[in-house]
């Protein structure tokens, strides 16, 4: 036979499509032609493929081959196809049943000597494949592992080429996945009794993580800013499965997952320092743009310590993900989507020097600090849901002894929190409160009472917060009410969400 076919997936962002390899062998000058819109590195692969064949002691056929990849209107990028063009090669040339690679799903890039080497994206390859009735994947050894985590699939991990002829020839049983190699020890979760005092930051930081609520955090250097940031994610619940999947089809994409750690099961923490370009905090790059930190604190936490020293432009490039929950990418060979639904943790000095909100030594002349925090445009500020300031601890705080809760004891508490939102929310799209929309808890059934709600209005009539500012006060009324075990929200409860959005704010900014 002279014709045979396997699939393969192209990944286009975290999204995953077959695609269809077919080799045809026939008379003519030797050689081989490949189409349907490969890349650079696509191209490549004629080379890497006949080397691989041969040191795999299997026979190149001498004759004239042409490879389609269809869908052909689709962009294929990457190495990951060389495996299957391998092995439809040889099926083509009848080295192998055709029968036994026509229902597969193979990916892989090959060595020169035959060796399967890992790629990016395993995972989100086979979860796209097994949506699309594919049981039956051949991955790299050390990819097989992740490839496991999806529900329904049929792993076969390789090492060489040579062994993936002799199993699919039935020479030689279909290997166990190996466990992966132990990677380095996870870092501990940080304790919130470290930081000394500050219990109005630390119950922002509470409430912040009962509702997965945007934060920001002001106060002269030194006081624990960061290291209340920091341990958010330490009083997170754990992912659902479901969020494990998408956090770690992100990261495999990004080739950014530990080793020994096919699975990702905590919440993210990504603080990328304040020199930073847009493409690395949204996504970018060229060709195909790859995820950025956004894009990689899927379900976690992106945290911008020193928030004014970033580019304005930087800050402003995730007001529009802190809204949808996603990033597009456009690019001239077309469009990329990365899932974005993180909270945003923004730690902020007053001015330059940060003595500006404590003592009169600051230095700083009026027109810089204003120029200072205006970085932080008021768009951006709108999106967050709840402001605080820090100060100084006190000696009593700092004395030996004093520590404040643990972080079991407050991830005890939100979890209630959680659970009492995510069962309020259980047939709808969302999870947490922060991820409602404004609509939705003005309508008729989560609608509060005017006496309740009036303090909003009325900060809204005399323009201390906007349109978008009343919604984000009623979403962390209701976080405040699932942390008191209340089924509704009062007047005390928008009493105090307004507060916590309103009274804290940056020098030079308008309240």
């Amino acid at each position: 036979m002279s014709l045979a076919r396997t699939r393969s997936i192209a990944l286009v962002g975290v999204a995953g499509h077959l695609v269809e390899v077919e080799a045809d062998l026939s008379q003519g000058v030797p050689g081989l032609s490949l189409i349907g819109l490969p890349d650079t590195a696509l191209s490549e692969a004629r080379d890497r493929v006949r080397a691989a064949v041969v040191n795999s002691r299997a026979r190149w056929p001498n004759r004239r081959m042409t490879i389609n990849l269809s869908p052909a209107s689709l962009p294929k990028r990457g190495s990951g196809f060389d495996l299957a063009l391998a092995l439809c090669v040889l099926a083509a040339d009848d080295q192998l049943d055709p029968a036994a690679v026509a229902e597969l799903v193979v990916l892989g890039e090959l060595g020169l000597d035959g060796r399967v080497r890992g790629v990016r994206g395993v995972l989100p390859a086979v979860l796209a494949a097994v949506d699309r009735g594919a049981e039956r994947v051949v991955v790299p050894a050390a990819n097989a592992a992740e490839a496991a985590l999806v529900p329904g699939a049929r792993v076969l991990g390789v090492s060489s080429l040579a062994e993936a002829l002799r199993v699919l020839r039935g020479e030689q049983p279909v290997p166990d996945i190996e466990e992966p190699s132990r990677g380095p020890e996870p870092a501990p979760v940080l304790d919130l009794a470290d930081v000394a005092g500050q219990l109005d930051a630390r119950y922002a930081v509470e409430i912040a993580a009962a509702g997965g609520h945007h934060l920001l955090m002001y106060g002269p250097p030194g006081v624990g800013k960061t290291m209340l940031a920091e341990r958010l994610p330490g009083i997170l619940p754990p992912l659902t499965p479901e969020e494990s999947l998408a956090v770690t089809a992100v990261h495999s994409v990004a080739g950014a997952l530990p080793q020994g750690s096919p699975l990702l099961t905590r919440a993210p923490l990504l603080a990328p320092h304040h020199t930073a370009t847009v493409a690395s905090i949204v996504g970018g790059g060229s060709g195909v743009p790859r995820p950025g930190a956004a894009s990689l604190a899927h379900h976690g936490v992106l945290l911008l310590d020193e928030a004014p020293e970033f580019a304005s432009g930087v800050l402003d490039a995730l007001r529009q993900p802190l809204e949808s929950g996603s990033i597009t990418l456009s690019r001239a060979q077309g469009s990329v989507r990365y899932p974005a639904q993180f909270q945003l943790v923004l730690a902020a000095n007053p001015c330059p020097c940060g003595l500006a909100s404590t003592s009169d030594q600051c230095r700083c002349p009026p027109q810089q600090q204003r120029r200072y925090v205006g970085r932080l445009s008021g768009p951006l500020l709108d999106r967050i849901d709840l402001a605080v300031g820090v100060g100084q601890p006190t000696r009593v705080d700092l004395a030996d002894g004093r520590k404040g809760e643990s972080s079991a004891v407050v991830a005890a508490r939100v979890a209630l929190a959680r659970q009492r939102a995510s069962g309020r929310w259980r047939d709808t799209p969302w999870s947490c409160n922060a991820q409602v929309p404004g609509p939705e808890l003005r309508g008729a059934t989560w609608r509060l009472p005017a006496v309740d709600i009036d303090p909003a209005h009325e900060a809204f009539g005399r323009g201390r917060i906007s349109a978008r500012g009343v919604d984000r006060v009623l979403r962390l009324a209701w976080t405040l009410a699932d942390l008191a075990g209340k089924d509704r929200p009062g007047r005390p409860e928008v009493l105090t969400a307004l507060h916590l959005r309103t009274s804290a704010q940056l020098p030079g900014l308008a309240a």
